[in-house]
């Protein structure tokens, strides 16, 4: 069977984030890459200008028309803006057995917010118990929790567990936002923690590199992976295209990673 991804987020019309970058991620990773647009967005590597949440209906529909036909083995959720728009995702999602990557996004790489405050807590009531691993990066996690950046390891590791208590399988804490030379990952599960680090790469071409992961572990669970492998490997794929992202001339903001490194140069 060929293994099959849904992306539920919004679109990125500057193609570094978002579903765009989500089915990039896919392809990559050997993945059949299927949507359903929750919001869109007229955005740049400079900034989001205008933003449009789809009619909850179509959503809905969206969804339905992708589940009632593909044979999908991951779903991995991206950009929520509204209550609403989180309430029709839950909904529809309520009989799904297959895993789910939870990515809360909340700003844009270039500060504009993509999460309305009111929506936080129906993230955490409706949807964060049904992720099999969330994916924040430190200031979202504090936001979820309603606490201080986490500043520390240990920090980090027990905001990490406070996530896992709200119901999470398992939570994947980011550190691109932390300082150092080394960018150091958590994977904080019940059955404990697994690092994950690399050195940092001196780049303004980022964009995209939160949706980029949290939808590459989503296709290496639709292949078959267990959670462990699936985020090593995901974490190994975007540092790759991190890395070659400056090989790339996109925009003059913060560019894309470069999703398909393996495939073409610049």
């Amino acid at each position: 069977m060929t293994p099959i991804a849904l992306t539920i987020a919004g679109s990125d019309s500057g193609g570094g984030a978002g579903i765009q970058a989500d089915l990039k991620a896919f392809s990559a990773l050997g993945v059949y890459g299927a949507s359903a647009i929750t919001a869109i967005t007229a955005q740049n590597t400079q900034g989001v200008t205008a933003v449009q949440d789809i009619n909850l209906d179509i959503l809905g529909a969206q969804i339905t028309a992708v589940l009632d036909d593909l044979a999908v083995n991951a779903i991995k959720i991206g950009m929520l803006s509204s209550p609403e728009i989180i309430g029709v995702v839950a909904k529809k999602l309520n009989e799904f057995k297959h895993p789910i990557v939870l990515d809360p996004v909340m700003v844009a790489k270039s500060g504009d917010t993509l999460l309305q405050d009111s929506a936080i807590d129906a993230l955490k009531s409706k949807l964060l118990p049904m992720a099999t691993v969330l994916t924040p990066n430190l200031p979202e996690a504090a936001k979820l929790l309603n606490a201080t950046e986490a500043a520390t390891k240990d920090e980090t590791l027990a905001q990490g567990h406070a996530l896992l208590a709200m119901g999470a399988q398992a939570v994947f804490m980011k550190g691109g936002h932390a300082s150092g030379a080394i960018c150091t990952d958590y994977l904080v599960t019940q059955d404990g923690i697994t690092e994950f680090s690399a050195p940092r790469v001196d780049t303004k071409n980022t964009h995209g590199t939160g949706c980029t992961l949290s939808s590459a572990i989503a296709a290496e669970l639709a292949k078959g992976q267990n959670l462990s492998n699936a985020v090593r490997n995901a974490h190994q794929y975007l540092q790759r295209a991190i890395l070659r992202a400056d090989e790339l001339q996109i925009g003059s903001g913060h560019g894309p990673v470069h999703h398909f490194h393996n495939v073409w140069t610049s």
